[in-house]
């Protein structure tokens, strides 16, 4: 039996109680812009969706954006960057830390209208602070429409894109949705997602019937996979980013685009690893022009200090999955910024 607790109003009731000035709107329209140019080859720019793995703290993430926006400043004529304000995580047990919606306290109950609140005060503070908008994983979509405002990228991960309501809930949305290949490494299961999400869909959405016009610029995340026994299986090599080309020109999808996640079964976890194939991904761009059109942008964990933590007791170590540190970001984007 479920038993109801609290209600939670509306999203415009959160979206009035902490409304986006008109410089703020400003901001993201030309962010957003920036991003859809990248996803649609019309920029020769690379994305940068990078940050740490949940934000579990407004100080340490204001401080982490803060540094990328003046990183920005150094890079901004060869790379979009994207910090990761993930506030919603999926749990592969279904226990442990949820992210900043459901837990405002990373270790305290959940209370879901104080997490609305907090994760849009920490988006505006983010905001003024560096001038870039954010990235979030659309784990609940329900959720989408709470924050849909502020985020100029969305990412639809491999526990859920295979999931009728978030393909759905993607082709109605205005900027770029990433849908990750599924854990198994599937990659045909990837591109019907993105067929569907560029696809007009009719459906139910909150408490409504809603139509959509499809998302042009959704498009694909190679995050490796993980197989029968467990064993993590990469996916970012060259081979598998050439199938993916044939499937997108073979399905006849809009905007071919891929983004590779350097991290989860790409590099098993193993954080520092994210460097190596950003830059054998760099080479492989080099190699082939073809590789290079289709290869819009990375996906990287990190954080201000390296690795993780069980518990909140460094500032600025993640609490869930380990993220290279600060110093090892910003050679790495510098890097990338001398390689586009």
């Amino acid at each position: 039996m479920l038993e109801k607790q609290n209600f939670i109003p509306e999203p415009e009731e959160f979206i009035h109680e902490t409304p986006m000035t008109a410089a703020l709107k400003a901001i993201k329209k030309e962010r957003d812009e920036e991003v859809r140019q990248v996803i649609a080859g019309k920029s020769e720019k690379m994305l940068i969706v990078v940050g740490p793995c949940s934000a579990h703290e407004p100080a340490p993430t204001l401080e982490y954006i803060s540094r990328l926006g003046k990183l920005n400043e150094k890079v901004k004529d060869k790379l979009v960057i994207v910090p990761r304000i993930y506030t919603n995580k999926p749990r592969t047990k279904g226990v442990g830390y949820k992210g900043m919606f459901l837990q405002p306290d990373p270790e305290g109950t959940a209370d879901i209208v104080r997490g609305i609140r907090s994760i849009r005060q920490l988006h505006l503070a983010a905001m003024n602070e560096s001038g870039l908008t954010a990235a979030d994983e659309m784990l609940y979509p329900e959720n989408t429409a709470y924050v849909e405002d502020l985020l100029s990228y969305h990412a639809v991960g491999a526990r859920s894109v295979e999931d009728q309501l978030h393909r759905q809930v993607a082709s109605g949305i205005d900027t770029p949705v990433g849908m990750k290949n599924p854990m198994s490494g599937n990659i045909l299961a990837m591109m019907n997602s993105i067929f569907a999400a560029q696809s007009p869909q009719v459906f139910k959405y909150r408490n409504y019937q809603v139509s959509s016009d499809g998302n042009p610029y959704a498009h694909a995340i190679l995050r490796g996979g993980v197989d029968g026994s467990g064993a993590d299986i990469p996916n970012f090599h060259y081979e598998t980013v050439m199938q993916v080309a044939e499937m997108y020109a073979g399905g006849k999808l809009q905007n071919p685009a891929v983004v590779i996640d350097c991290n989860h079964s790409n590099s098993g976890k193993q954080f520092r690893q994210q460097i190596r194939i950003a830059e054998e991904v760099m080479q492989n761009r080099r190699f082939d022009k073809d590789f290079k059109k289709l290869v819009k942008g990375f996906m990287i964990e990190s954080f201000l200090v390296e690795g993780s933590q069980k518990h909140d007791e460094v500032f600025g170590k993640s609490i869930t999955d380990p993220c290279l540190g600060w110093e090892d970001t910003e050679r790495l984007l510098c890097d990338l910024a001398e390689q586009v």
